[in-house]
């Protein structure tokens, strides 16, 4: 067989048709006919080992090989839509079959159609291009190198963090300098990045960072709660790349090693006193960056972006996320939980138990396995304040914290006006109204010990004796029974009256009964 791969490396090295005649054993118009076809195949060397001489016969001399009576399939076809999102070689072949059936030709079986395809992409070098689709993925870091920004009290330098996201297609990278490499810092990267490209992956490939990934466990690792929450708002998945193989992503590692070039590097000369004027340096470098042509290809990173990946991106959410911490409190006896020296009430109902805690800037939410329970407006300024809802409590408290002097009068006036009466002598009784709620309070109590009836009369008798009565003297009153004597005398003195008005009665003797003269 002609030695196709040996003739097109001699080519590419220069060596003339009759030095590549004399080393391969054929004739120069075997070689310009292979030439020719390789560059309307634009295939040229080096290409894959496992490409061997019959591959390049079949592709470039087909009818050389055996010709069956089966369709070949159009593989540049299938070159131009593996590269669009969803697309599978499954889903193509049986596109294939169904063009075959209608035309009344042969398919192939599925394990042919795919050699062929893998044969051509070997040799065009579409592996890549099949691995990463237009907005697929979106691969994260942080840089190895810092940046600096001058502290203008001091004059000591203060180290910048670069983070660094890379689209995994068109290689789009986006940079932003912070002061911390903390997780409000990783959350406000990825947001920005997101408002940067004008979308969203429908994939985060991040590193094994403890912002990011709470326990990297190789069949399923654990995201942090905050970060898995932002994904979720936006729509996305987190797919952390294997530990120590950076391979899994290559753009974000390159595209690192790239920008400490690009930008910290050529910043190195300049002096900036706030972050702001740091990352406005470093928005201008990455326009650059950005819109530095391909070495291998024609277009740029933002040429490609534009071009192929942005209209894959999946759309922003209507309001960015508000980031939020999350942590574990348990529930006190007094029914609330402590969040940044603050007290923050839950259902009495949950005393003791542990609970889940989402803080943002604005909110405190409770949460008791994924169900919430409380939420709150998060309270600024001094420590130590409470802030408790009134359905929280129980019963008993609620009542007690709703017992003022209006609420005590009003029940008073509800029995009577002595019970007003003396409600208002134990009320005025104290220097601060406060200190007789104990004293109402018990009052209360005992009405409801006995019967408002009584109570009504036993204060009626206490004011007898004195204007300002106490607690003592009513409940002295209604222990003693002097209000069930007093009714019966009462009584008494009513039925006499009754009777006496009823006029002379006369005697048994006047109706026959005997009498003394």
């Amino acid at each position: 067989m002609i030695q196709y791969r040996e003739i097109l490396r001699l080519h590419s090295q220069g060596v003339s048709q009759r030095g590549i005649a004399a080393a391969c054993r054929c004739s120069r118009k075997t070689i310009r006919d292979l030439v020719e076809r390789a560059r309307n195949h634009g295939i040229e060397w080096p290409f894959e080992k496992n490409v061997t001489d019959s591959d390049l016969q079949e592709l470039l001399f087909p009818e050389k090989s055996y010709r069956s009576d089966r369709k070949l399939p159009d593989c540049d076809y299938i070159h131009r839509e593996m590269g669009k999102s969803g697309v599978t070689l499954s889903l193509l072949w049986h596109e294939y079959c169904e063009e075959c059936r209608t035309n009344g030709e042969l398919p192939l079986m599925y394990s042919q159609f795919c050699r062929y395809y893998r044969k051509h992409a070997a040799i065009n070098k579409a592996t890549l291009r099949i691995r990463r689709k237009p907005g697929e993925s979106l691969e994260v870091d942080w840089a190895g190198k810092t940046a600096h920004i001058i502290d203008d009290i001091t004059g000591e330098p203060i180290p910048a963090y670069i983070f660094v996201a890379a689209l995994s297609c068109s290689q789009y990278a986006y940079v932003e300098a912070f002061l911390s490499m903390d997780k409000e810092s990783w959350i406000n990267g990825h947001i920005n990045a997101f408002r940067y490209f004008g979308g969203v992956p429908r994939i985060l490939v991040p590193d094994n960072l403890k912002t990011g990934v709470d326990k990297a466990t190789r069949p399923d690792p654990k995201l942090n709660r905050t970060y898995q929450e932002m994904a979720e708002h936006y729509g996305t998945a987190v797919i952390p790349a294997r530990v120590k193989r950076p391979k899994d992503k290559p753009n974000a590692e390159g595209t690192v090693g790239v920008i400490s070039t690009w930008i910290i590097a050529s910043l190195r000369n300049q002096q900036f006193f706030t972050l702001r004027e740091l990352n406005g340096a470093i928005g201008e470098k990455l326009e650059e960056f950005n819109d530095k042509p391909f070495q291998k290809k024609p277009g740029s990173r933002k040429s490609a972006f534009l071009q192929e990946e942005k209209a894959m991106l999946l759309p922003l959410p209507a309001s960015p996320y508000e980031l939020a911490t999350w942590s574990k409190a348990s529930v006190q006896y007094d029914y609330h939980i402590f969040v940044d020296g603050n007290r923050y009430s839950v259902p009495y109902e949950y005393i003791r138990h542990q609970v889940d805690v989402r803080v943002t800037s604005r909110v405190v939410e409770v949460f008791y396995q994924s169900l919430r329970i409380a939420s709150h407006a998060r309270v600024r300024g001094q420590q130590g304040q409470i802030v408790t809802a009134p359905d929280h409590m129980p019963e008993k408290h609620r009542k007690y914290l709703a017992m003022n002097g209006d609420a005590f009068r009003e029940w008073a006036e509800s029995i009577g006006p002595f019970a007003l009466e003396v409600v208002n002598a134990m009320l005025s009784a104290h220097k601060v109204e406060k200190q007789g709620y104990r004293t109402c309070t018990s009052l209360m109590k005992l009405a409801d010990r006995y019967s408002v009836t009584l109570f009504e009369k036993a204060c009626q008798h206490a004011l007898e004796y004195t204007s300002k009565p106490s607690y003592t003297t009513i409940q002295t009153i209604l222990r003693a029974g002097r209000v069930k004597v007093q009714d019966q005398r009462d009584n008494e003195t009513m039925a006499k009256k009754e009777a006496a008005g009823y006029g002379f009665v006369r005697g048994a003797g006047y109706y026959g009964g005997h009498h003394d003269d």
